[in-house]
């Protein structure tokens, strides 16, 4: 039986659970979530780490108390990190804490919550962007030609210094992410993680079955052959195909070369997709941040 909702829509809260129990970090995941664990704090008689475990010794110290960090990580408000943390679901290098007031250094130590290590550094940022047709993929531009960095102005005057992961051509639009993570970026267009993104490819001619197996056992390029890992017709409609083509390749004007060589010349590309982030509806032009699933999925998607 469902838990009955109370008249503001929120599910009637279990005896047995605490707020803290049913609370849902939101915290940004680390790049790395599989480090080997520094040597928990030290202990008091108790087995907790104890509350002067690092005391603030003034100049040079960079311990803080374990609440703020959670804060300041985007985890839940100071009051709500110290109910996280009585409930049992923070860790620190590995050892559990649950008394107040310890004190770690968040360019050292590792912090997990429910088993999910946290982000600390908040300069690290990923955006999905919406490249508009007719822009560069560049963050400018020698001819005056619109660029990503006309659209992306705003953040890097405020101190972001952002980049693009890979590159669509000026006729192509969609999904294009931009970060100042040059560890996940490097990561995401090496050919070695097979990093999968998906067009939709409005082309001339009404395709049919032939033309999925063609793609998917591969097309002879002059740069070597070329296969798509997924190919779907969509439509077809007055002598023109609506297809959707996954490959995971990165090779210059793959998708429109690849359609071209089949007899099918590209008139429209989109890229919906970069690994499991989705372009969704969001708005030719505007740019938004990855959510905490989107990222965790793309680290893992490059083991970081």
């Amino acid at each position: 039986m469902n838990t009955p909702a109370r008249r503001d829509g929120t599910p009637e809260q279990d005896p047995g659970k605490t707020p803290a129990d049913l609370y849902v970090s939101n915290a940004r995941p680390a790049r790395r979530q599989h480090v080997p664990d520094r040597k928990p704090p030290e202990s008091g008689a108790s087995g907790q780490p104890s509350k002067g475990g690092k005391k603030d010794s003034g100049q040079g110290d960079k311990s803080v108390r374990l609440q703020k960090v959670l804060a300041a990580a985007g985890v839940a408000s100071r009051r709500m990190s110290e109910k996280l943390i009585e409930a049992g679901r923070v860790d620190v290098n590995g050892q559990t804490v649950t008394q107040q007031g310890i004190r770690v250094d968040p360019d050292q130590d590792v912090i997990r919550v429910d088993g999910t290590r946290v982000i600390v550094d908040e300069n690290l940022v990923t955006y999905a962007l919406n490249k508009p047709r007719g822009f560069q993929s560049t963050m400018s531009d020698d001819m005056g030609r619109p660029c990503i960095g006309d659209l992306v102005g705003e953040r890097v005057a405020a101190g972001q210094r952002l980049f693009h992961v890979g590159r669509l051509d000026a006729a192509t639009e969609g999904l294009l992410l931009v970060t100042n993570d040059g560890e996940l970026a490097n990561r995401l267009m090496h050919p070695r993680y097979e990093v999968s993104k998906t067009y939709l490819a409005t082309v001339l001619g009404e395709a049919d079955r032939r033309l999925i197996h063609q793609l998917k056992n591969g097309i002879d390029l002059d740069d070597g052959i070329a296969r798509a890992d997924y190919v779907q017709i969509i439509d077809v409609w007055q002598g023109k195909s609506l297809i959707k083509l996954e490959i995971h390749e990165g090779r210059k004007h793959i998708v429109r070369r690849m359609l071209k060589e089949a007899g099918f010349p590209v008139q429209a590309l989109v890229r919906t997709k970069v690994h499991t982030v989705q372009l969704g509806e969001q708005k030719p032009g505007t740019l938004r941040a990855l959510n905490r699933s989107e990222l965790t999925s793309l680290y893992n998607a490059v083991q970081l």
